[in-house]
């Protein structure tokens, strides 16, 4: 079936429900499709042992204070919780399970499919379908020889499976160092490895700190270029959790491996490690297959960006993608593509507008 709208919203994660928010006080027609079965975004596939005094700041969703007190909860069930009595309280919209496969230019409207069969036919669309069905895995050679256990952190669950095992840890962000951490408590050693050496701060996650973050990698989507990774621009923040690794030895990085073997990997000299496990702490690509009809990567690989707004395609925006990538960078965004639309379909003005 094909339904007319304003709007569409692609994912129903932080970036894509403040973007509802302010579509429902724009007066705008709108409806949000998730490929979830329930609220609560990416969050609620996060590992269990993620609590929430683990978690960086987590900024409130316009309207809404998240005024969680147990920080011991699991963050996958308090976010969703949150998202859920958020979807309720402002009346959105939200359709699941819908999966969108593509995004159609159709003239004067884009044509949003489902995997399902229905599709939306919208005058402006909104993505925000976020990383985490995304998973990067980078390849080495053998990797496919190695006949132990190869997981990304997307797959990761808890440190408790990887006990007398040893386990090698690859990457060089926060999640890295939080889950190497984690698994050392059980694992009968750990080795971690990556392709830069890590750059640990001590100093505190400042407001400062975050703007020149956002600045450098709006810098690079502006250019068409894929935004490059928060923490190599911040650096890790050094912890008392981490002070502690430090001094327990768990934190000593090694350059990367040369190549897998079925039992473990070669470094460059030709010395072999024995491992039972590999973590693949490499992070997440932004999940946006579903736009390739529309044609708009780069050169450069990425997509030209104009604050939210495709630049080679005005009728879409992406929202918690490159400098909006963060909760609160996901709000301003929300607002900024909202505000955008109603200006581009010229529909009227509310008061209760932002």
């Amino acid at each position: 079936m094909r339904t007319e709208t304003d709007v569409v919203v692609i994912g129903a994660g932080q970036a894509g429900l403040s973007a509802a928010y302010f579509l429902r006080r724009s007066g705008l027609e709108f409806v949000v499709l998730d490929r979830d079965s329930a609220p609560g975004g990416a969050w609620q596939h996060r590992w269990p042992s993620l609590r929430l005094d683990k978690v960086h700041k987590f900024h409130d969703l316009p309207g809404m204070a998240f005024d969680e007190q147990d920080e011991h909860r699991k963050a996958s069930e308090v976010v969703a919780e949150y998202f859920a009595r958020y979807e309720r309280a402002f009346e959105l919209p939200v359709r699941r399970p819908v999966e969108v496969v593509a995004v159609r230019d159709v003239g004067e409207r884009l044509l949003v499919e489902s995997a399902g069969g229905d599709s939306w036919a919208a005058r402006a669309v909104v993505n925000a379908t976020g990383t985490w069905t995304r998973p990067f895995w980078p390849h080495y050679p053998g990797q496919e020889t190695f006949t132990g256990r190869q997981l990304h952190t997307a797959d990761y669950r808890g440190a408790e499976e990887f006990r007398g095992q040893h386990v090698l840890v690859v990457g060089g962000g926060t999640s890295a160092v939080q889950l190497l951490i984690e698994i050392a408590e059980f694992a009968s050693g750990t080795t971690w490895v990556t392709r830069r050496p890590p750059v640990f701060k001590d100093v505190e996650f400042s407001p400062e700190l975050g703007r020149e973050a956002v600045a450098q990698v709006e810098r690079r989507v502006r250019a068409g270029l894929p935004p490059g990774s928060v923490v190599s621009v911040t650096g890790l923040m050094r912890t008392p959790q981490v002070r502690e690794a430090e001094a327990r030895g768990i934190l000593d990085r090694k350059p990367m491996f040369d190549h897998l073997t079925p039992t473990g990997v070669v470094w460059p000299g030709g010395t072999e490690q024995h491992v039972d496990a590999i973590l693949w702490a490499t992070g997440f690509r932004a999940a946006l297959d579903h736009l390739a009809p529309l044609h708009l990567r780069e050169p450069g690989g990425g997509i030209r960006m104009e604050g939210t707004r495709a630049a080679a395609e005005p009728r879409l925006h992406l929202v918690g993608y490159g400098p909006s990538a963060s909760t609160i960078g996901a709000n301003r965004a929300g607002r900024a593509a909202a505000r955008e639309i109603r200006q581009l379909l010229a529909a009227p003005e509310v008061a209760a507008a932002s």
